[in-house]
């Protein structure tokens, strides 16, 4: 154990460009501080509140792509008619080309960077788009 860390204090001294005994007297000086421990803790903090954050974005992004989605397949479903069974393939035909129509307007707005979360925030600012 005392090899390793006297490795590792090779290693850190030649990173650094500083002596040994530099990083030795930092080193212990920040164990017997009062402060390191409450600096230590000030970081943790500083990076739960941002995971916090990202994690809330992130709940509020799934939440508005899931009612996308369910909205999206409400009207569908309420909008398609059923057809007889002598036009079952043109049905098909139909349902094929509105389908790679969704995945071109899809590949073009992720292309674009223009997401639905900015567009329904910014609608929802301005009272447009309200169903």
């Amino acid at each position: 154990m005392a090899r390793d860390l006297s490795l590792a204090l090779d290693a850190a001294a030649r990173r650094m460009k500083r002596s040994k005994s530099e990083i030795m007297q930092a080193a212990v000086a920040a164990y017997l501080s009062p402060d390191g421990d409450e600096a230590a803790e000030a970081a943790v903090v500083r990076r739960l509140d941002r995971i916090g954050r990202s994690l809330e974005r992130l709940e509020r992004d799934v939440t508005i792509s899931n009612e996308a989605v369910a909205l999206l397949v409400k009207a569908w479903l309420t909008a398609t008619p059923i057809l007889s069974g002598g036009d079952q393939k043109a049905q098909n035909a139909k349902g094929q080309e509105r389908y790679a129509g969704f995945l071109e307007a899809l590949s073009r707005r992720l292309a674009s960077g223009r997401l639905l979360r900015a567009e329904v925030l910014d609608e929802a600012k301005s009272g447009i788009g309200e169903v």
